[in-house]
């Protein structure tokens, strides 16, 4: 039914993802060595992208704060994290977008990432702090003190009463936060590969402090710093009140078409904020993907996929939360449940060396040809395009590398054409990841609240931007999906022509709608 390139004799169970790893008295036949990139600290004004459904569609312009300007590259869709820049940055930037859009007629989807409960250490002054492998450093939720090598003030008054996960086979017990546990800190997100990166472990707790003891020397130079502690409960809500404001005013100003939700850990936090959605009128059609970025995420992930309209599997985090050796499980786990499903997976932190050199690792070409073997619908760029120095090079080698795995498929077929107005019976075909692309022709309709009229199909469009494999165009109002009139057709036709996915004598398989009856056509295009 859908892709799935796993070499194991069974499907991978969540009690594999979660129980401890089984030591090993073989050695490594495969040797690792590792090199740290440079991090510059510089926050370049590129917008975040989410790259195309892993079949290359080109989207000419990536978009900068101040200009904007013309690359061979692939967008998709547009992230605007909120865990970095304000309103006026980001407000900016995707008037950018709007513009680019407009002179280059293609679709780009717009998705708002929540920060939620992420920790940040506090450094009003901005000034670098040296950190010295073996030294102690204090972490307080004093936000008033001072930021230096000896203390570190946080914003969260609960860490050292904070409630600690720990994984059985089968079951899932807390205790609060002792000795032993361990902190990570970097800038922006954790890559493995950034020299601001500073792993702690818990020494002591005194009162609402944590003493902790420095692991690897390195220096915090800026002002924003993240801070994780592996497999922690934090006991603060996924949809902040900072958050809900900047949902209810830029992203209702904005349309936006996807809510990225951060650190969602139930099912509960998708039905809260679909709740939110739902009272702010122009926001009701906007879906919800849940970011799944810890352990109690991971714990309840069926429930949370059945609420949620699309999964981003955040391997940043869950990197920390989950042994380096599980996050693959996971992985593979998220997506064969996602493609079953039929909701869009979207796997993120793929590239990272890009951030500062021209051209990726081969592990990491890899990386990106096997989520795609696996059935990702989407790879979901970072720091790479937020601060990277070759935000252009990236977005287009991995649109590159998606679109050569498609290569690598025979086809029988050139395009799956079908006329829709909701877009979902578009996603229920690429539901079974076809080799073919599915071009999905939206047609508007006009509707009427006895207040007002109001015409249907942008949204319904730029959201199938998302799905792998689904190329969405959107028709003139005067179409009928349903009727027997073929003009619309010959749009569809015309369209793959114009836009390369069709040639003379190609095999083209047409969904449609006649009356209350589905038609299956297939067609053989002429010179």
């Amino acid at each position: 039914m859908h892709a799935n390139n796993l070499l194991v004799d069974e499907p991978i169970r969540m009690s594999t993802i979660l129980d401890p790893s089984k030591p090993s008295s073989l050695p490594a036949m495969t040797k690792s060595s590792a090199r740290l990139a440079q991090d510059h600290g510089r926050l370049k004004p590129f917008l975040l992208v989410s790259m195309p459904e892993c079949l290359g569609r080109d989207f000419y312009t990536i978009i900068s704060r101040n200009r904007c300007f013309v690359k061979p590259i692939s967008i998709s869709v547009a992230r605007f994290d909120f865990s970095s820049g304000d309103v006026t940055y980001h407000q900016e930037t995707v008037d950018n977008l709007t513009a680019a859009i407009q002179s280059t007629k293609k679709l780009c989807a717009v998705m708002l990432d929540t920060v939620g409960p992420e920790l940040h250490v506090v450094n009003r002054s901005g000034r670098a702090i040296p950190l010295e492998m073996n030294s102690f450093v204090v972490l307080t939720p004093d936000q008033e003190k001072e930021a230096s090598s000896k203390l570190l003030p946080i914003n969260f008054h609960g860490l050292s009463k904070a409630t600690s996960i720990q994984l059985g086979y089968y079951s899932i017990f807390k205790e609060v936060v002792k000795p032993g546990k361990a902190i990570f800190i970097g800038q922006y997100l954790f890559t493995g590969n950034e020299t601001t990166l500073i792993w702690l472990e818990v020494v002591e707790v005194k009162g609402d402090d944590v003493v902790c003891l420095i692991k690897n020397s390195s220096t915090l130079d800026g002002s924003l710093y993240t801070l994780h502690v592996s497999q922690i409960h934090i006991d603060l809500p996924t949809l902040t009140d900072a958050d809900k404001k900047v949902i209810s005013t830029w992203g209702a100003q904005n349309n936006i078409d996807f809510l990225s939700l951060s650190y969602v850990r139930h099912a509960e936090d998708i039905r809260q904020a679909r709740n939110l959605l739902s009272k702010l009128g122009r926001l009701h059609h906007c879906q919800i993907y849940a970011k799944i970025e810890n352990i109690e995420g991971i714990t309840h992930f069926d429930e949370i996929l059945q609420e949620a309209d699309g999964i981003i599997v955040s391997r940043g985090n869950l990197g920390i939360d989950l042994p380096p050796e599980k996050v693959f499980l996971f992985q593979k786990y998220a997506v064969s449940k996602c493609n079953i499903a039929g909701k869009p997976a979207v796997i993120t932190r793929v590239v990272d060396s890009m951030t500062d050199t021209l051209r990726p690792t081969r592990a990491e070409a890899t990386d990106v040809a096997n989520a795609v073997l696996d059935g990702c619908d989407a790879i979901l760029l970072g720091a790479e395009t937020l601060r990277g120095l070759y935000p252009v090079e990236a977005i287009s080698t991995v649109g590159k590398i998606c679109a050569e795995v498609r290569a690598a498929i025979k086809v029988r077929a050139s395009v799956i054409i079908v006329f829709t107005t909701s877009g979902r019976a578009a996603r229920l075909i690429a539901k079974y990841k076809p080799t073919m692309p599915v071009l999905s022709v939206v047609i508007p309709q006009l509707k009427t609240n006895q207040l007002c009229w109001s015409i249907t199909g942008a949204f319904e469009a730029r959201q199938s931007l998302i799905v792998r494999g689904v190329i969405p165009v959107l028709a003139g109002p005067g179409h009928d999906a349903k009727s027997t009139d073929e003009s619309i057709l010959k749009f569809a036709l015309d369209h793959g022509k114009a836009s390369g996915l069709t040639k003379p004598h190609d095999r083209v398989v047409v969904f449609q709608k006649v009356g209350e009856a589905s038609v299956v056509k297939i067609i053989e295009l002429e010179e």
